[in-house]
């Protein structure tokens, strides 16, 4: 076996692996694009792509693909092979610059919003020369982006870069104030990934687990999280197998896999990489739930990535750790031993709080989906209110700059444990909140709320997107001043007095901190359709296209492929729980019930006598139930009929929220009775119990 160092990236042709193989001048002009963006000439894309070709069909690649994400969610590819007949009836293996370039891929049978008709066929793809290319499956993966016959972005890749370039642009500005010239500024991220496995034989008796990913049914087993007993708990050797294959895959893909260890829930797990580039870190992360999934096949397992496969304990999540650096390796939100005097963080700091406030609206729709609205509030996600967690340290800075009352700054604590062979050390400014969506910790901020399905572009072009504009507000400002330190603490304090109403540093489950958001103005969009129309917000859609992000036409687009998709999904469940119900639960009751009738009326017929009232018991309650299931499949199906009634997809999916899904969940808890009462030799597919616990 490879060592680690020679095993990673070993798939990827990056930098290195370019030195080799390109002249010093492709290689020089080539880095110059992969840095700064500046346009590549067809002449050296030509050289870069005969060396692609060359080192991808060494390592076994016959085939290469634009790689890119559609707005589905997930990634695309249309694979071509490297061969080139010649007049004596071989072939050789050619790729040109033009086909690295450039692909074509089909437009029209993409989500588009409405950008394209059906008939509307040409989509194309550009080659994003930022992201290395990598070899998968025997194919030359090149991360690309998507766009239509128009120029509209079809894709999630397009506008990240653009977010990007407009946060580049706009920090620059703001350092410039401070008298520090830097070439880009760069948002960094570092995505964890929590997801659960289960045995695929058992995931293959589940038509919920097969359709939709999740559990349309399940009734609490005698034992869940309770015991708190699996979190950072030993690692099975099934499990330990699987991950050790998981790690060596992705870092052959270069992708930085650090941390693997129990979540909370049974059978639940995380993996998080190491920060990289915003671009390169959504990348890293469609291919890691990829081969997540393809791993677990291989051990017999199934991956699940949806946000709440399980009722009643964890759900899984994507924890969005965010940050800005420039090319000169400083982090831009590292606050430094002194923060109260560290006058660019602070006014950093203060554009991130006005950003969140201002568009908490758009934060929240960025991870609004129907598997995640499961999920927020309950069992250590964040709630769907938006706020901010500074700690104890900054919330009293910031308030003594709000209220110009002096800040009193503590010496920090030592920690001693209280055993002399173990190490004293020193105490953290302030705790961690797992309860906060948008949370400072210590050098970056963690956006909670993501659910483990989604890409990460979206969050982060809207955290992007909102800081540029912030950015740009203050430089506007600022870059007018005549006596720029009054003036900056000026624009600090005034800031601080009108937005500080995002920061929280409580408990966001409680009650009390629902009706306290309400009082502060704070918005609880608790559903998909709730937060989705404030996308399309005119100050949101006039902030995208100030900064080149997002066109109108591509917000709308994306506004009615989200709402399309929270429809489907739902109709989808909605489907297979009356098929599910239909076709198993009730044939398996009434064969239990059967069951129970034919032994009472054994014993009656050799104890004449006998009341059978256990029997008779079961039999009523049980059967009682099944009469209530089938009236629940009548109400749901009422429930859909009725949605086709709606004069828009907005419409429809208010109904959704509104009729159909209280209907799936009534049908729900009549089938969650019944399986606890139902022989276990009769239920007609694995419980909860066997998912969780049999792996």
């Amino acid at each position: 076996m490879s060592t680690v160092p020679e095993l990673f990236g070993s798939m990827v042709f990056n930098e290195t692996v370019m030195k080799e193989r390109l002249p010093k001048d492709t290689f020089k002009v080539l880095k110059k694009t992969m840095d700064e963006g500046s346009p590549l000439e067809e002449g050296v894309a030509n050289i870069v792509a005969n060396a692609m070709k060359d080192w991808a069909v060494e390592k076994g690649a016959t085939h290469y693909t634009h790689w890119f994400q559609p707005m589905t969610g997930i990634t695309a590819e249309k694979h071509d092979s490297f061969i080139s007949p010649q007049t004596d009836g071989t072939v050789i293996m050619e790729f040109s610059g033009k086909e690295l370039i450039k692909g074509e891929p089909d437009g029209s049978s993409f989500p588009s919003g409405g950008i394209r008709a059906t008939c509307e066929a040409r989509g194309y793809t550009a080659w994003d020369p930022t992201s290395p290319a990598f070899i998968k499956d025997g194919s030359l993966c090149i991360p690309t982006a998507f766009c239509s016959y128009g120029g509209e972005a079809l894709d999630k890749k397009t506008p990240l870069l653009r977010s990007m370039d407009a946060i580049d642009k706009q920090a620059k500005r703001i350092l410039k104030l401070f008298g520090k010239t830097v070439k880009r500024v760069c948002t960094t991220v570092g995505p964890e990934q929590e997801y659960f496995l289960i045995d695929k034989t058992l995931w293959e008796q589940r038509k919920d687990l097969i359709y939709t990913g999740r559990t349309l049914f399940g009734a609490k087993p005698p034992k869940g999280q309770e015991l708190e007993d699996h979190y950072f708990g030993t690692i099975k050797p099934r499990i330990s197998a699987y991950m050790k294959e998981l790690d060596e895959e992705l870092w052959k893909l270069g992708i930085l896999a650090k941390t693997k260890h129990n979540e909370v829930a049974p059978a639940q797990h995380e993996m998080a990489p190491i920060f990289t580039t915003t671009n390169i870190a959504a990348d890293d992360n469609q291919l890691t739930m990829e081969m997540m999934k393809k791993v677990a096949a291989r051990h017999g397992l199934v991956c699940l990535l949806h946000e709440k496969p399980f009722a009643g304990v964890n759900g899984s999540g994507k924890h969005n750790n965010w940050s800005l650096s420039t090319d000169k390796g400083e982090n831009l939100l590292e606050p430094g031993s002194t923060p109260e005097e560290n006058a660019q963080f602070l006014l950093i700091l203060t554009a991130i709080i006005k950003g969140i406030d201002e568009y908490q609206d758009l934060l929240r729709a960025s991870v609004a989906t129907a598997g995640n609205d499961h999920r927020l509030g309950a069992n250590e996600a964040p709630p769907a209110i938006i706020s901010m967690f500074l700690g104890d340290e900054l919330d009293s800075i910031l308030e003594s700059i709000r209220t110009g009352k002096p800040y009193d700054r503590k010496a920090k604590e030592v920690l001693r444990l209280g055993v002399d062979a173990l190490p004293a050390f020193p105490k953290d400014n302030t705790d961690r909140n797992r309860t906060s969506p948008f949370a400072f910790t210590g050098n970056k901020f963690e956006f909670r709320s993501l659910g483990s399905s989604l890409s990460i572009s979206c969050p982060n072009i809207m955290l992007n997107t909102i800081v540029a504009e912030e950015f740009a507000q203050f430089a506007d400002i600022l870059e007018k001043s005549k006596d720029f330190t009054k003036d900056l603490n000026e624009l600090i304090k005034k800031t601080l007095s009108k937005h500080h109403r995002i920061i929280f540093n409580g408990n966001g489950y409680s009650d009390e901190w629902v009706r306290e958001a309400e009082k502060r103005g704070l918005l609880n969009l608790k559903t998909t359709s709730d937060a989705m129309p404030y996308f399309i917000a005119q100050k949101n859609i006039d902030m995208f296209k100030k900064h080149g992000v997002y066109t109108g036409t591509e917000m709308k687009a994306r506004y009615e492929i989200q709402m399309e998709e929270y429809v489907k999904v739902l109709n989808i469940e909605a489907l297979t729980m009356i098929e599910m119900t239909r076709k198993q639960i009730v044939p398996a009751v009434f064969k239990y019930l059967q069951s129970v009738s034919a032994t009472a009326a054994g014993i009656k017929a050799l104890v004449p006598g006998a009341e059978c009232s256990a029997e008779a018991g079961i039999v009523q309650t049980v059967s009682g139930l099944c009469d209530a299931a089938v009236k629940k499949i009548a109400a749901l199906e009422t429930a859909m009929l009725n949605s086709k009634e709606c004069a828009d997809i907005t419409a429809e999916a208010k109904f959704y929220t509104a009729s159909v899904i209280p209907a799936m969940t009534e049908l729900r808890a009549v089938a969650d009775e019944l399986e606890t009462l139902v022989g276990e030799d009769y239920w007609p597919f694995p419980t909860y119990g066997d998912l969780l616990f049999r792996v």
